[in-house]
Parts: structure tokens; C-alpha cells; sequence
């Protein structure tokens, strides 16, 4: 494995204190100045991440339609769930045909492939005549959602450069939730339209952003990582420059990415001859038939991570805002759609705080501090809403505790398990297995949001809304068990120096220091080797 750069440092100055140099001024031992946010890379993340608005449009708008269509079409409540949720199960198609496609054609191509796909789907369900072609439309969309779901996050995460990846990869999430309060925004808009033109527009509004976002993603660079795929080290080489915070960590970068991907160090020709496997085999029994210790710990991370953050409710609340409000005592449509425009606002603000604080504080102490809170706001909302329920008045301490916890719980969402997951999950696999291994983790977030969101209304209707929301909690305690004792911090390292934190599941602190101090060890031994020489 590559030196890192904090190695590096450390070894130019074992070597001057060897050769005995000891004419540095007082200000050479301070600590490095934190560089400057690279601008072009925000650029490039902010694009590719502009997908992700997508399906946060398509979630929060779809929460106020349902209301008009359901009326229009007079469909059934499972009709409804089947509408609402299936869009997370067509996406499957999307994010399993993202890994390959993205390593055929390229990540920037990818993302148009999904801005043109969806622009299809919402002018399919803007004009729909009846609830069969509707889902036509959904299985359409549903199908460049999950393109985008996968491509943005791995794109982001290969041009950025480490001191900022965990805020630039986070900006999927961000505009999820950007996309969410449109949705929203969008419902009590539209509203006000006949009822059978309003939703109409809500969801062919969506095929707008789609066309600028497909144009705009073209200004954008390939992801260097999979230049060097191709053999294209020039053209790697020249993205690095401008997405690196200094010329010696893009050296330090490309060295990284040319070993991951089987290229010989001295090589630095433009274009250079690289192995491919045809069909991807290697990769696949990589992963899944005979995995290493560590790429079996990162796997699991990758795959638990969304298991868990779909698993914990998040699309239940968002999805059926209204109802859970209507539950609590707020029957007019104005007032419940105001509601959810002030979860969809919490949820941003959140999601932008968490953007700052992700390479400040750290990925770990956010998402456990992140699912604590979920598990106390999703207990206090389980409680008050079973006040509400065994009570025959309105009781207006718990509807008003009732819809804090609605906001407090999206709150803890946003701050951290909602981008972390994204984040957490890009970043941690090998070059090799990235594609792949992210696509895996995007059929297991939209299988569980699928489950989730198209069975919460005869779930709650089976065990009441209050036992729901326990049962979420329970999920999330689990998850916060799960995250404590399997996740190391990954916060500051570069991508290819992932897996000296994977390997061991409950130990992984100790395998850590062990192979730090290995590093060490070889590090030293390679400064004596050079002060013998001289």
C-alpha cells in the first residue's frame, strides 16, 4: 500500500533530523495550515450531487399527490402504498445497472443517462390517464433514481480530495433533502389548482431540473479513478491537478490510484494498456464468494449502514407526514401540508449542518450521536401519539409534543445518519470493487425503503401508529449497538488507504494500532536504509 502523505511528512523529517539539519526557523515546527476548500472539486460535487434532487422531489412531492390522485383515480389505501412505495423497488433495476454502466461509459455519462431517464418517467406520470399507466410512469422514474442514487456519491467521493471528502460527499443527501422540501413546497403550490390538473403538475414539474442537470453535468471532469481504469493516466493526471489541495498530494493520489489499479509506479505515460476483466467476475467473487476479512468487514459496513438507515423509519415519516399529522389531530389539508413543509425545511437545515461538521467532528461521533437521538424523539413520538389515541379530547400538549418529535427526529436524521451513510459507504471499498460494492449498498436502502413505505399504513393499522413508531426504535437502538462496536473513523484517510481500518468486526481498534505501528516500523526502516546509503 501507498505511503500516505501523513507518512511521507513523517519520513522527510526523520530525515532531516538524521542527516542533521537543525537549521529550521521556529515557525517550521507549527502545524500545517488547513488548506483551502478546492473550489473545482466543489464544483464537480456540486453537479454530480444536483442528481440526488431527483428522488428527493419525487419522495415529498409524492407524499401531497397521493392525497388528490387517490380521490381522482379512487384507489384503495394498499394502492396507494403500492404507488407511494414501489418507486424505492423499481430503482433496483437502476442501481444494479449503475455499477456496469458507469464502468463502461464513465461516471459523468452515468448521471446523464439518469437525469434523461427520469425526465422520461415524470412526464410519463404528469400525463397519466389512469393508475395503470401511472405506474408506468413510477417504474420509469424509479429506474433513473437509482442510477442516480448510486452514481452521485461514488462520483463525488473519487475527485475529492481528502481533507474535504466527508462535507463534498455528503452534498447527495443535501440535495435529497433540497429536493424533498421542493416536493413539498410544490404540494401546497399546486394545491390550490383543480384537482385532477394539481397533481398533474406536481409531478411533471419534476422533468424540468432533469434537462439542466443532464446539460450541466457535461461541464464537469471524468472521476480520475476511472480514467486511470482505462489506462488514461494524462488525462487523470490533469483532474487531479485541479481537484488535489496541492501538487504533492495529486502525486500522492494518482501513486495510490495506479496501484490500486494494477499499474506499475514507474509508468507515467498518457495512455497506458490495462487489464480488464470482460464481465466482471473477479469483482463479484471478490465480494461475494471468497471475500477477505477486510473486504468482508467493509461490505458488511457498506450493506449495514443502508440497511439501517431505511430501516429506522426515515421514509415512513417522510412519505406520510401528512397522515402521521392528521393522527395527531390536525385535519385541515392546508395545515397538513404546512406541516410538512417545516419537516422538509428542518431536514435541509440539518442535512447543511451536518455538511460542516463531517471533516471537523468526525464520522462516527455524528452517527452515534445522530441514531441516540432518533431512538429518544421516535420513543417520545411513539408515546404521545398513543396519549392521543386512548384519549377522547384533544389533548394539546401532545399533539404539540407530537409534532417536535416528527421535527426533532428528522432533525437527528439529517445531522448525521442521513449523510453519513452515503459518505461512509463511497468511500470505504477498493477501486476495484466500488461500483459494485456501492451499488449492493443502494439495493439494500431501496429494497428496506420499499418494504417500509409500501406496507407503513397496514402496518400501523395492525399495530397502531404509536406501535410503529416503537418498533422503529427498537430498529434504531439495534443500530446504534451495531455502529459502535463495527465502524472505525474514517475521517482524514485517502481512499486507497482505506483498508488499514478494516479486517476485524468487534476488534478493529486493535488491528488499527497494529498496523500503524507495522507502517511505522517499515517507514523507519526505510530512513536507516537510506542513511546507510549516504
Amino acid at each position: 500500500m501507498a505511503v500516505t502523505m501523513e507518512s511521507a511528512g513523517a519520513g522527510a523529517a526523520t530525515n532531516e533530523i538524521h542527516n542533521g539539519h537543525n537549521n529550521n526557523k521556529l515557525a517550521d515546527f507549527d502545524p500545517p495550515a488547513k488548506p483551502k476548500r478546492n473550489k473545482y472539486a466543489f464544483a464537480c460535487a456540486i453537479l454530480a450531487s444536483m442528481t440526488s434532487i431527483l428522488l428527493g422531489y419525487d419522495i415529498g412531492v409524492m407524499s401531497g399527490a397521493a392525497i388528490f390522485i387517490k380521490d381522482q383515480f379512487k384507489i384503495s389505501d394498499t394502492q396507494v402504498e403500492v404507488l407511494v412505495g414501489m418507486l424505492n423497488i423499481y430503482s433496483l433495476v437502476g442501481s444494479a445497472a449503475a455499477g456496469r454502466t458507469s464502468d463502461w461509459i464513465g461516471r459523468r455519462y452515468t448521471i446523464v443517462v439518469a437525469g434523461a431517464i427520469f425526465f422520461v418517467g415524470a412526464l410519463l406520470m404528469g400525463f397519466a390517464p389512469n393508475y395503470a399507466f401511472l405506474m408506468v410512469g413510477r417504474f420509469v422514474a424509479g429506474v433513473g433514481v437509482g442510477y442516480a442514487l448510486m452514481i452521485a456519491p461514488v462520483y463525488t467521493a473519487e475527485v475529492s480530495p481528502a481533507s474535504s471528502r466527508g462535507f463534498l460527499t455528503s452534498f447527495p443527501e443535501v440535495f435529497i433533502n433540497a429536493g424533498i422540501l421542493l416536493g413539498y413546497v410544490s404540494n401546497y403550490a399546486f394545491s390550490k389548482c383543480p384537482d385532477n390538473i394539481g397533481w398533474r403538475l406536481m409531478l411533471g414539474v419534476g422533468a424540468i431540473p432533469s434537462v439542466f442537470l443532464a446539460v450541466g453535468v457535461l461541464a464537469m471532469p471524468e472521476s480520475p479513478r476511472w480514467l486511470v481504469m482505462q489506462g488514461r493516466l494524462g488525462d487523470a493526471k490533469k483532474v487531479l491537478d485541479r481537484t488535489s489541495d496541492s501538487p504533492e498530494e495529486s502525486q500522492l493520489r494518482l501513486a495510490d490510484i495506479k496501484e490500486a489499479a494494477g499499474i506499475p509506479e514507474e509508468c507515467n505515460d498518457d495512455v497506458v494498456k490495462v487489464e480488464k476483466k470482460s464481465h466482471g467476475e473477479g469483482v463479484w467473487k471478490e465480494l461475494l464468494l471468497r471475500p477477505t476479512p477486510t473486504v468482508r468487514h467493509i461490505l458488511i459496513c457498506a450493506v449495514g449502514i443502508h440497511f439501517f438507515q431505511q430501516a429506522s423509519g426515515i421514509d415512513a415519516v417522510v412519505l406520510y407526514s401528512p397522515r402521521i399529522f392528521e393522527k395527531a389531530g390536525i385535519t385541515s389539508s392546508d395545515k397538513k401540508l404546512l406541516a410538512t413543509i417545516a419537516v422538509g425545511f428542518t431536514k435541509t437545515v440539518f442535512i447543511l449542518v451536518a455538511t460542516f461538521l463531517l471533516d471537523r467532528v468526525g464520522r462516527r461521533p455524528l452517527l452515534l450521536s445522530s441514531v441516540a437521538g432518533m431512538v429518544v424523539s421516535l420513543v417520545t413520538l411513539g408515546l404521545s401519539l398513543e396519549v392521543i389515541d386512548h384519549t377522547a379530547h384533544t389533548v394539546d400538549w401532545a399533539v404539540g409534543l407530537c409534532i417536535s418529535m416528527v421535527l426533532a427526529y428528522v432533525a437527528f436524521f439529517s445531522i448525521g445518519m442521513g449523510p453519513i451513510t452515503w459518505v461512509y459507504s463511497s468511500e470505504i471499498f477498493p477501486l476495484r470493487l466500488r461500483a459494485q460494492g456501492t451499488s449492493m449498498g443502494v439495493a439494500v436502502n431501496r429494497v428496506v425503503s420499499g418494504v417500509i413505505s409500501t406496507t407503513f399504513i397496514s402496518m400501523y393499522k395492525g399495530m397502531t401508529i404509536s406501535g410503529a413508531f416503537f418498533l422503529f426504535a427498537g430498529i434504531a437502538a439495534v443500530a446504534f449497538v451495531f455502529f459502535f462496536l463495527c465502524y472505525p473513523e474514517t475521517q482524514g484517510r485517502t481512499l486507497e488507504d482505506m483498508q488499514i481500518l478494516f479486517g476485524s468486526f468487534i476488534g478493529w481498534r486493535a488491528l488499527k494500532l497494529e498496523r500503524l505501528r507495522e507502517r511505522e516500523e517499515k517507514n523507519g526502516r526505510e530512513v536507516e536504509l537510506l542513511d546507510s546509503k549516504k
